[in-house]
């Protein structure tokens, strides 16, 4: 049986973003100035591959995102996060 190149697309992101997420809490939590920068290296160029495995997915219509929030929902978001003082 042959993987279909949605499927392959689909996993291939999963593990990009999987990738993402290590580095997001690898350099936090280092303290060689060395590694952080290197880490941060590779995490740019791996943001780099999933935007381009994500615009070619958008172009085969592999991935439809959500419709746009509206305004109204952007505002209820908002003050969900805003701290008001008493």
């Amino acid at each position: 049986m042959q993987m279909q190149e949605k499927t392959m697309v689909a996993d291939t992101l999963t593990g990009i973003n999987g990738e993402l997420l290590r580095y997001a809490e690898m350099i936090p939590q280092t303290e060689n100035t060395e590694l952080k920068q290197c880490l941060k290296q590779l995490r740019t160029a791996c943001e780099q591959s999933q935007e381009e495995l994500y615009m070619i997915a958008r172009e085969k219509s592999y991935y439809v995102p959500a419709a746009k929030a509206t305004q109204d929902e952007i505002s209820h978001v908002k003050s969900l996060f805003t701290w008001k003082a008493s």
